[in-house]
């Protein structure tokens, strides 16, 4: 499964030479680190060739730009409609929201890793870029966190939603010892925990 169709959902159509050399890109900077991959070692594990590999990407940063950039904005899409779809219902918003995200976070350790370590690689221009949408995406919590919690201030409901992804973006670190599902179940859970109102569990 592509990055594109894990965050946008079910996707039919057939993936194209670029989607594929960027999931290779993807898988080998989060496991080498993007220092410790070359544009050589990309195409070798594409099996392309220098001239085609940059007739789909200009180099590294535009690769990990093109990896990094549709994540986010479909975070805060995928969010924003999970907030809209449940309008006047913070605590089922709130569900809809961890659900997406621990799905979001199964499907792409990889790409959680390169945000992780290698956001600061980018150039400034998409760099901010991404750290814009991923303020606004916060910001779906925060008002949904707001509207279930009247004990939190908006910068509280900041901490916690941070907090959250914090629990939910673990996935990279995840040996793989339990299952698919039962993980989900148990990020779930302690997500949903960690948001709750301590004094009405």
């Amino acid at each position: 499964m592509t990055v594109e169709q894990a965050v946008a959902g079910a996707v039919t159509r057939r993936r194209s030479r670029r989607e594929e050399i960027l999931e290779i890109a993807v898988g080998l900077f989060a496991a080498r680190g993007y220092h410790g991959v070359s544009m050589d070692d990309i195409g070798g594990a594409a099996g392309v060739t220098g001239p085609a590999l940059y007739h789909h990407f200009a180099g590294k940063e535009a690769m990990l730009a093109a990896a990094l950039n549709p994540v986010s904005e479909s975070l805060l899409a995928g969010g924003r409609a999970r907030v809209a779809e449940h309008a006047g219902e913070p605590a089922a918003a709130l569900t809809a929201l961890v659900d997406f995200h621990v799905d979001f976070a199964l499907n792409n350790p990889a790409v959680i890793a390169l945000h992780l370590h290698e956001l600061d690689r980018l150039p400034d221009e998409p760099r901010r870029e991404i750290r814009r949408l991923q303020r606004l995406y916060v910001e779906e919590w925060v008002t949904v966190l707001t509207a279930l919690r009247t004990d939190l201030l908006a910068s509280e409901a900041r901490v916690l939603a941070h907090v959250a992804f914090g629990l939910m973006n673990s996935t990279p670190f995840l040996s793989g010892e339990v299952d698919r599902a039962r993980c989900a179940e148990l990020l779930r859970a302690a997500t949903l925990a960690a948001l709750q109102d301590p004094n009405h569990r």
